[in-house]
């Protein structure tokens, strides 16, 4: 059981942060923001992929001006990243942004990020400070250490605080794993504002994962982090799914299928690789059911598969030239090897359809699916 540490609880749009809210999904636009149609519809793909907040770049007041209509088009709360002029964020502002993030690095005037303070202040928008290697201060620290980064982000808390803005959210991202780690261990002990987790810059979708999972996973594991951002050179939709993958896999969050499957070994009696990808190709052309709390498990053999599969909430255990239809822990049918794939789909969507009526509608975390099976 992790037990995470209880932040001060910031709003971003309808999503909290902090406290005793979920740990969030972020993804971030790679379109021109001044191409809306683009943008809006790359936002519409990150949503049923699990991004919970999305951020667009605001390079110039161009893009700041089309940031009001996105808002228009889109259903999750929208932040803004800005950089050098302070003038971009209070156009974000006025446009209706849900957040802000700022880099301490470049916004650095007292008087300018006094403006920008009162005129979140007075619209309700929260700031990020987003501290990278690039927000240091060179003269005092030659290198972007834990230290170096935990002293630039206290320097920019310090300011609002003075401004009497208090809706803070802090990152320190590093590409050095190791770094990101130490630096966002001494954070939560020097801060109890929300911490925004994230490797940045970590590479293409297979080292990037990797990468994402051992800094962003070691930290949730330690209770760490209130909201996560995979950075993936590639599609975003990906740095959504991986997000929900990780707070999966340490029990963080139960929205969604988690599918399991065995290795394969020289027990297997099935074509174990080829049905497991089959049944996640299936479910990911159905972004209806991969909405649906359930964990379903696709075994190999006989041996050890049925007691894997009782783990699950529905799950397959090959044979020879047949296979178990699991279902809460009970041995349902055999079927043809043939027909595996099928049964399980089949049973899939009949409880999904059973756990949706149940909650009128909704599909809110609430656990393992539990739904009696079916009789006959």
């Amino acid at each position: 059981m992790i037990h995470r540490k209880k932040t001060n609880q910031v709003m971003v749009g309808s999503v909290a942060v902090g406290g005793d809210a979920p740990v969030s999904v972020q993804s971030m636009t790679t379109t021109l923001t001044t191409d809306i149609d683009a943008t809006v519809a790359q936002i519409w793909e990150l949503v049923p992929a699990g991004c919970e907040i999305v951020r667009v770049a605001v390079p110039d007041m161009a893009a700041a001006k089309c940031l009001g209509e996105i808002k228009r088009q889109i259903n999750i709360p929208l932040v803004a990243d800005i950089h050098f002029q302070y003038q971009l964020a209070l156009e974000a502002i006025e446009q209706g942004v849900d957040k802000l993030r700022l880099n301490p690095g470049n916004i650095r005037e007292p008087d300018k990020v006094e403006r920008v303070c009162k005129s979140a202040k007075e619209r309700g928008i929260p700031i990020r400070i987003g501290v990278n290697a690039g927000s240091i201060n060179i003269r005092k620290y030659p290198e972007p250490t834990p230290e170096a980064l935990v002293d630039s982000a206290r320097e920019h808390v310090e300011v609002l605080e003075r401004n009497n803005f208090h809706d803070i959210i802090i990152s320190l991202k590093s590409t050095e794993v190791p770094t990101m780690i130490r630096a966002y261990q001494m954070a939560s002990e020097a801060f109890d504002y929300p911490l925004h987790l994230g490797v940045t810059e970590a590479g293409l979708p297979w080292q990037g994962t990797i990468r994402s999972a051992v800094g962003i996973g070691a930290l949730l594991a330690q209770g760490i982090g209130d909201t996560i951002r995979v950075s993936l050179t590639g599609d975003s939709c990906e740095e959504a799914k991986v997000g929900h993958e990780m707070l999966r896999a340490l029990n963080l969050r139960d929205s969604g299928i988690t599918l399991i499957s065995c290795p394969s070994c020289g027990r297997a009696d099935v074509d174990i690789v080829a049905m497991a990808a089959e049944v996640d190709r299936r479910l990911r052309e159905r972004p209806d059911l991969m909405k649906i709390p359930m964990r379903v498990a696709v075994m190999g053999c006989e041996v050890n598969g049925p007691g894997e599969a009782r783990h699950a909430d529905v799950g397959l255990a090959g044979g020879v030239g047949v296979g178990l239809l699991i279902e809460d822990g009970e041995v349902v049918r055999k079927y043809k090897e043939s027909e595996m794939v099928d049964a399980l789909m089949k049973r899939i969507e009949e409880r999904a359809r059973q756990y949706t009526e149940g909650q009128g509608g909704g599909t809110e975390d609430t656990g393992l699916l539990r739904i009696p099976p079916r009789q006959g």
